[in-house]
């Protein structure tokens, strides 16, 4: 993928085409169902806490995310499009109200954030500069400086920046797997592609301490 392709704009188009916009929910109401419909059990609401529910902690930070990206992946969920046997059944399990206020309330939380730890030069390198090379895009141009995510033609990007580093690192193997497709036409299929194990390792580290 060139850098020339997969601009922010592109990204941000593309998001917006896979249905991306969200209906604003009630995050008062979404406290109260996020808890009876067992979602903090693995998705902590502190920001700086490290999910130790599952296997290995590989659980997502949900803090400050971006609602319209929290609300396609629960669609994402229980299309099939992402592939995961109980987060399918959650998603099922609820309706588009109370997914928007659940979404609401993890939005509504401090910005999930890292300890300051596991900066290192390739993870940062390849953040910000990508690798053009090897087709390999600078993920600050969708996720913006730290990985804090941004806002592009009004559609939001999502937060990875103090995301759980097992997480990250899982993910980054399933994009580049292909066992994740949910990436509006195959764009982080495509980016982490070339990605050798240690730089995945090298980027989750990196961006779990932001």
């Amino acid at each position: 993928m060139s850098r020339s392709r997969w601009t922010p704009i592109a990204c941000a188009a593309l998001l917006f085409l896979c249905g991306a916009a969200a209906a604003a929910g009630d995050a008062r109401l979404g406290q109260d169902k996020a808890d009876s419909e067992r979602c903090l059990e693995c998705h902590s609401p502190q920001p700086h806490d490290t999910p130790t529910s599952g296997p290995d902690a590989r659980f997502a930070k949900l803090t400050g995310q971006a609602p319209d990206y929290m609300l396609k992946q629960i669609r994402d969920f229980r299309s099939g499009a992402r592939k995961h046997d109980f987060m399918a059944m959650m998603a099922r399990s609820i309706d588009d109200a109370d997914a928007a206020d659940i979404v609401a309330f993890f939005a509504s939380l401090p910005p999930m954030k890292g300890d300051g730890s596991g900066d290192n030069e390739p993870g940062r390198r390849l953040y910000t500069n990508g690798d053009a090379a090897r087709g390999i895009a600078a993920c600050i141009g969708c996720h913006g400086p730290a990985g804090k995510g941004r806002t592009i033609g009004g559609t939001p990007l999502p937060v990875i920046g103090g995301q759980q580093w097992r997480y990250l690192d899982q993910q980054l193997r399933a994009w580049r797997s292909g066992e994740r497709r949910n990436s509006p036409d195959g764009a982080m299929n495509a980016v982490t592609r070339a990605l050798t194990d240690p730089e995945i390792e090298a980027l989750a580290s990196y961006l779990a301490g932001q």
